[in-house]
């Protein structure tokens, strides 16, 4: 089986590269001269240089492929554009060029994300029957790109899987939560119990694998997580154990937070990088419930995670030890 990952190079990307090759699919992985390949070399797959605007090099690979896995995507942009020429106009050319080239490809299978729906507004997580409501320029876009997706449904094969925040090793976004903890301090955003699911990067390749192999999975969407969601009290305590240390518990209220990305937003306007904290994501991590359901992906597609929070948090930490990140 030939399969073509966008996004290879990243966190996801490559980690559901390396499930691929264990599964002995011929692994083509999309690559900008600029990408570090660091976390694919010395591997069995097969570099596509270009973009995902690259159509002749698209073209040409996906003509041959069996599977499309559309991980790529913008996570942070200085403007509403970069968010939906990067999530919503890059699968639409992708999904155009399929069409063009490959009507027959067995799945395409797109990576979306919670922040497509939105959080949870009870204390019953989402589910895939919930209408979408983002609270983001990020979730809208990745919306967007999902109502495309589904204009193919009739045409070919197509999947959508939707994580909701995700760890694991190579990860650089929880590192920040881990190194401030190990270094003896705990932030907490507001005085409010908030709950997230999450899910570990291993299980979410397997879960992804799942839904591009089963037959059922056409024409559907599905969440990928643990079992339950959780605190960040919770979160804390495991972090904790692990560690082998406590940290002081700083709450941060929320006013305090938007301060802070309101005046990293201004900054940013004289830098080429977006800011990492800004008013949407501000307006993100105060919620208090990024919550989902895995219950549809257990039951059609077979989901289940492997690990643990507390097993795949220890494998996280002891990767990073190793990497010396921490």
């Amino acid at each position: 089986m030939k399969a073509l990952i966008t996004g290879a190079t990243g966190f996801v990307g490559s980690h559901l590269a390396d499930k691929l090759i264990e599964k002995n699919y011929d692994v083509y992985c999309l690559k900008r001269k600029t990408s570090s390949t660091k976390w694919l070399d010395g591997k069995n797959v097969k570099f596509v240089e270009g973009d995902l605007f690259s159509n002749d090099a698209l073209e040409n690979c996906i003509k041959d492929m069996d599977y499309v896995f559309h991980v790529a995507g913008v996570v942070k942009s200085k403007t509403k554009e970069g968010f939906f020429k990067g999530n919503y106009e890059a699968t639409k050319n992708l999904l155009e060029i399929t069409e063009k080239v490959n009507k027959n490809i067995k799945k395409f299978i797109f990576v979306s994300s919670l922040a497509a729906v939105g959080p949870a507004l009870t204390e019953t997580p989402v589910d895939e029957d919930k209408k979408p409501e983002p609270i983001t320029t990020y979730g809208i876009s990745k919306m967007k790109a999902e109502e495309e997706v589904m204009k193919y449904k009739d045409k070919f094969p197509v999947t959508i899987v939707r994580p909701p925040a995700v760890f694991g090793p190579r990860d650089t976004e929880i590192l920040i939560y881990f190194k401030t903890f190990s270094s003896g301090l705990n932030s907490v955003i507001g005085f409010d119990k908030k709950y997230l699911s999450l899910v570990y990067v291993e299980d979410l390749a397997d879960g992804i694998i799942l839904a591009a192999e089963k037959e059922i999975s056409k024409g559907n969407v599905y969440f990928l997580c643990f079992d339950k969601a959780y605190n960040w009290d919770e979160i804390g305590d495991v972090t904790s154990g692990i560690l082998g240390k406590k940290a002081f518990k700083l709450r941060l209220p929320h006013s305090f937070v938007y301060s802070v990305g309101y005046i990293a937003e201004l900054f940013s306007a004289f830098s080429k990088n977006p800011a990492t904290l800004n008013i949407e994501k501000c307006k993100d991590i105060t919620q208090l419930r990024w919550t989902c359901s895995n219950e549809k992906a257990k039951k059609e597609l077979g989901f289940l995670p492997k690990y643990t929070l507390e097993e795949s948090f220890a494998k996280t930490i002891q990767w990073y030890k190793e990497m010396k990140w921490i």
